[in-house]
């Protein structure tokens, strides 16, 4: 493909894409590719950086987000390794899962069509998953590195046991100008690195302080969200919904937080649609669930 127009997207979801595969069904997720599912369905051009098998998983879910509206463009394939797949067990406890190994998106390679999509990117998400091979990891890297200096770039941490390590996530914040986590990850990460931080704004300071970040946004499910930059601190309540399932939940809040962002929106209206958009898509099966007017709606709102 030629180095042209046809790369400069808004927003670029760099790491996984796979199936979620439910006990009754299977459905397309992966969290970068639902953050740019999300900001495609609330107007922006978004594309999927990754890569999947040579096989018929990995047709489909092409297919897929093709019919969605996303740019395939650098979605690469992989003759050696499968399309990624992960089984998703949901219980009153939480959500469980379990990745295959060695699955394509663990063998993302650079090339100049990704790091001149990256050069005019205004945001880029990623998080740590894709991270846990190293050459995937060698990759999102230096695909950060490319951005320019205007763009967001956001590090969802999304922890998925036991795909992390303290290097990796110490260099990603490193790149990160917005960080979003959950209330479960700040517990995790304040151990790991001794904050000796007791609260959630604190650790958030904390973060802003040393790695200096533009924004730290942390969800805490039904109970809502935070968001903390060095100038605000701004908590909005938790949206009681009926859940489907909360897969991709957290990936559509960081959607609408990205277009919220080149919006130049004020902080708590910001943090209040994120809110909202995270919980509809909570009430539906499903990481990418079609929600074209309501998503309007809620911007209108």
């Amino acid at each position: 493909m030629p180095l042209s127009q046809d790369l400069h997207f808004d927003v670029i979801g760099l790491g996984e894409v796979l199936w979620d595969c439910f006990p009754e069904h299977r459905l397309p997720g992966g969290a970068p590719a639902n953050v740019a599912f999300q900001a495609q369905q609330l107007g922006l051009t978004a594309a999927v950086a990754t890569r999947v098998g040579d096989d018929a998983l990995g047709d489909e879910l092409i297919g897929f987000l093709r019919q969605q509206g996303l740019n395939t463009a650098l979605v690469q394939r992989d003759v050696e390794h499968g399309t990624g797949t992960v089984t998703v067990e949901l219980s009153p406890t939480g959500t469980r899962y379990e990745f295959l190994e060695n699955s394509a998106w663990d063998f993302l390679a650079d090339s100049d069509d990704w790091l001149t999509a990256a050069r005019h990117a205004k945001a880029i998400c990623f998080g740590t998953l894709a991270q846990r091979q190293a050459r995937s990891r060698e990759t999102i890297q230096a695909i950060l590195r490319a951005t320019s200096p205007g763009c967001l770039v956001v590090y969802d941490v999304n922890l998925r046991p036991p795909f992390y390590q303290r290097e990796w996530i110490h260099e990603s914040l490193r790149q990160a100008t917005i960080v979003k986590l959950n209330d479960d990850e700040v517990r995790i990460l304040a151990a790991m690195f001794s904050t000796h931080t007791t609260t959630e704004d604190e650790f958030a300071r904390w973060l802003i302080e040393t790695y200096h970040v533009r924004l730290v946004c942390i969800t805490r499910g039904a109970k809502g969200a935070l968001a903390v930059s060095p100038e605000e601190l701004c908590e909005v309540a938790g949206i009681p919904i009926t859940v489907a399932d909360t897969v991709g939940a957290g990936d559509a809040f960081t959607a609408a937080l990205i277009w919220s962002q080149l919006q130049q929106w004020p902080l708590k209206r910001a943090l209040t649609l994120a809110n909202r958009l995270g919980a509809l898509v909570a009430s539906r099966p499903g990481a990418m669930p079609v929600l074209g007017q309501e998503i309007q709606q809620l911007i209108a709102d």
